[in-house]
């Protein structure tokens, strides 16, 4: 049984039958079905219907931002900031699918020599709960646009946000079959991966849920995007403007109430700008307004389920037991009813913990920042460097030559500096190390799962060959 339950109030929403066998069959046998006719399609007609997925998610916005605000806790302000991300997605494939598309050519001693990119067919997309519509819509969008057919397996705990996906697919036009949600238990997972009938899998989750994925379809010699956990450093030099500084920190670690991948989970600083910088951020993330979601005024709300709650709070202690001290929060927060039950957490910072503590090897997923002095760009480099993910990195510095080291040796999948790390469809998302493999958005993300065929035509048709001379007797 699938459950979408509030983690506001810990209320039980509604509950799913998971899909029978008979059932998952028939959807596995319509994808299957449609990835041999749906690639046959105009692209033009892909694209109307990527527009129309756009025009539907515009009048759909607070229907929508509600049932992502009830299923999984974040702001009303949050989810709509979602869905407006996702309808740029879906306009920047429409726009320029033709000529992300277009065959590359190659001059060769060849009459003509290209490459051309093909749909695989059908991909499994495995997608987390913390943002339950901008993961699908970030794999969906360059996916259909391509001629490949999708299937998703969303996390349980968004049934709801799954199934209104679907349908806006299915009213958007877009043939039956080309895109299902798929509601089954984690077990029954690994039969649709090993199906003959899916060709690649991708994974946004969790290193463990990565493993897994990655075991299975390897066995089977299918191909694997993965976009995995994140522990990114928000570094801050001297030649850093504070006050913007500050105020970019707060939302880098607090953004999706402190669960995303991508937020900033360790902060650090150059010892002459620590103290301002410290109190500054401490002050600030003090202020923020932590209740109910679906209040304008609310910046903070639960963290998505109680499990996610117990693990941050464990966190906490594990980084005061290191020698960590707690400049602000650090406790699990208790509202009123009808929030008593809520998954509520204080936003927390904490100094002092040493590098080589196993907590600083952690992803954090909450509103928890680890503060860290350095006394050199080396020393930060070094520090930012020391961790199992490499996902993204933001830097603060004013400095032309520090921007150019930070950029060239961050081992990440994105530098941003002076500004927020943040995906866009424009460019390529993903990381190193166990931060995953693979890339999403932008041509990189449209083309991982394509077949980049290459073809070679000798000579042009109609083309006069050389006559052999002939002898006459």
């Amino acid at each position: 049984m699938i459950q979408s339950i509030n983690p506001a109030t810990n209320e039980l929403l509604k509950t799913f039958p998971a899909l029978t066998p008979e059932q998952l069959e028939l959807r596995l046998s319509l994808a299957a079905d449609a990835a041999r006719t749906y690639p046959q399609l105009r692209l033009d007609q892909r694209m109307f219907w990527m527009r129309r997925l756009a025009m539907l998610l515009e009048s759909d916005t607070d229907e929508l931002a509600a049932t992502m605000t009830a299923e999984m806790g974040k702001t009303l302000t949050a989810a709509r900031e979602e869905i407006a991300k996702c309808i740029t997605a879906c306009r920047f494939y429409a726009e320029n699918a033709a000529s992300l598309l277009a065959p590359e050519h190659v001059a060769t001693q060849h009459a003509e020599s290209y490459v051309r990119y093909d749909p695989l067919g059908v991909i499994l997309a495995i997608m987390p709960w913390n943002f339950p519509l901008w993961q699908v819509f970030r794999f969906l969008a360059p996916a259909l646009m391509a001629g490949n057919v999708a299937l998703l397996k969303h996390a349980p705990s968004v049934p709801q946000c799954a199934l209104a996906i679907e349908t806006l697919v299915r009213r958007a036009g877009f043939p039956r079959g080309s895109f299902q949600t798929l509601l089954i238990e984690t077990e029954q997972v690994e039969a649709v991966i090993a199906d003959p009938r899916i060709a690649a899998i991708t994974l946004t989750g969790s290193e463990v849920a990565g493993r897994a994925v990655a075991a299975q379809a390897g066995w089977f010699l299918k191909k694997t995007v993965l976009e995995l956990g994140g522990s990114d450093p928000f570094l801050v030099m001297r030649s850093a403007d504070i006050i913007t500084a500050v105020d970019t920190a707060v939302r880098a670690r607090c953004q999706n109430n402190g669960q995303s991948c991508i937020a900033a989970k360790r902060f650090i600083l150059h010892d002459s700008i620590y103290e301002p910088f410290t109190r500054r951020f401490t002050a600030a993330m003090a202020a923020q307004r932590v209740g109910d979601p679906t209040q304008p005024t609310t910046q903070l709300g639960p963290l998505a389920a109680p499990r996610f709650l117990e693990t941050l709070l464990t966190q906490i202690e594990a980084c005061k037991a290191a020698g960590g001290t707690v400049l602000t929060g650090g406790e699990r927060l208790h509202l009123p009813e009808p929030l008593a039950s809520g998954n509520f957490v204080q936003p927390t910072v904490i100094a002092g913990v040493p590098p080589t503590a196993d907590i600083v090897k952690q992803e954090t997923f909450g509103p928890l920042a680890l503060l860290f002095k350095v006394s050199s760009i080396e020393e930060a480099i070094t520090l930012a460097n020391d961790t199992p993910y490499g996902l993204g990195a933001s830097v603060w510095t004013n400095d032309l030559t520090e921007q150019q080291r930070f950029v060239s040796d961050l081992q990440c999948g994105a530098v941003f500096v002076n500004a927020l790390v943040a995906s866009d469809p424009r460019l390529p998302f993903g990381g190193i190390k166990k931060s995953g493999y693979g890339r999403e958005l932008a041509a990189a993300g449209m083309k991982e799962f394509m077949n980049a065929k290459t073809v070679i035509v000798a000579e042009r048709p109609g083309t006069l060959r050389p006559q052999p001379t002939l002898f006459e007797d």
